[in-house]
């Protein structure tokens, strides 16, 4: 069994402009608004929201398949991302194409102002989780990707009986009020940013608890003030991992992703899974890059035990990892639906 990620793969174009954003936009002018920042420093760096929630998956031990298209410029980033033990084969190469790209500017507040070029992307479309033995994927994230393709993704997972996350996202304006419903109503669990939790409702005209109810769980992630997560059996705020050093939050939300999904396939609490999100977002912020940070299971659970106390039920990571069953270790109750 396993873990399907879609969603884009990307280069990321990381840009740090060492002022604040805010201090030279005008409220005022908003409907002429025209300005440029001379930025200090530019990287490029391999990312994209799927490439980077199966980077974190890898690192905690997992083997997602990941279904996604690149340009004819990605066949290095397949290869890491092969040899860390992704399961690339749901990966297409589009020729006379360039991958997705990412062009992220960061103010000394962590602020950012992006813009994404599509590239690759628009043929995600052409993917179908039925290519890739459906029955063995036990459960699957549909992260931002080429709205159409999610929309698609999202109907063969209800088709299928394939229980999803959805993570709507940066798409959530490219996005019908009737898709994003869509979307929500056949999702185990909902993720987004409070902001874009903000424009979900806004969207649909829902009220918060309208919201909460189509979901099994609803996770809204608050940046440095960690996350919550409501189900109908209670309400867990998270609190967010102090970084080492401070450097770059690009893709800190996909690293959060990897560590809740991680805790989820292994039954554990939700206030668990929570916090393994938290600690594997601050790896990401302590790093330059979504993918340039590295860790093993016994360090993560080293360092868990340092920020929460009690690691015990993250013993069965390890335990997972080489070979041995664990029966007191039960999957968080996703509900199977009839597959067609």
């Amino acid at each position: 069994m396993t873990i399907a990620v879609t969603g884009s793969m990307a280069y990321d174009y990381i840009m740090s402009f060492p002022g604040r954003f805010v201090e030279h936009i005008l409220p005022d002018q908003l409907h002429v608004l025209s300005i440029s920042f001379l930025v200090d420093s530019m990287r490029r760096e391999r990312g994209g929201c799927a490439g980077n929630i199966a980077h974190n998956l890898a690192l905690l031990g997992q083997q997602p398949l990941l279904i996604a298209t690149v340009g004819q410029d990605a066949h290095e980033y397949v290869a890491l991302l092969r040899e860390q033990g992704v399961d690339v084969s749901g990966v297409k190469v589009v020729p006379d194409e360039f991958t997705a790209s990412f062009f992220v500017s960061t103010d000394r507040d962590n602020n950012q102002i992006a813009s994404f070029y599509t590239g690759a992307m628009a043929k995600a479309v052409q993917l179908s989780l039925r290519d890739h033995h459906p029955e063995t994927i036990e459960l699957a994230i549909i992260s931002p990707n080429d709205p159409a393709a999610m929309v698609k993704y999202v109907r063969e997972c209800q088709e299928l009986g394939i229980p999803y996350i959805y993570d709507p996202s940066q798409q959530i304006p490219r996005l019908t009020a009737e898709q994003l419903l869509e979307g929500i109503r056949g999702a185990e669990v909902l993720i987004v940013n409070d902001y874009e939790f903000g424009m979900i409702r806004r969207r649909t005209g829902l009220r918060e608890d309208e919201i909460g109810r189509m979901v099994k769980a609803l996770v809204i992630t608050r940046g440095e003030h960690g996350s919550q997560i409501r189900t109908r059996e209670g309400v867990w705020d998270i609190p967010a991992v102090p970084p080492s050093r401070l450097v770059d939050p690009t893709g800190v939300g996909d690293g959060y992703r990897a560590g809740l999904i991680t805790g989820m396939r292994y039954g554990l609490p939700w206030d668990v899974a929570g916090r393994m999100g938290s600690l594997a977002a601050t790896y990401v912020l302590e790093e330059h890059g979504t993918q340039r940070h590295y860790y093993t299971l016994e360090s993560f659970i080293q360092r868990y035990a340092e920020c929460f106390g009690d690691s015990t039920p993250l013993q069965v990571l390890q335990q997972k990892s080489s070979g041995t069953p664990s029966p007191a270790s039960q999957p968080l109750p996703i509900t199977t639906r009839s597959r067609s």
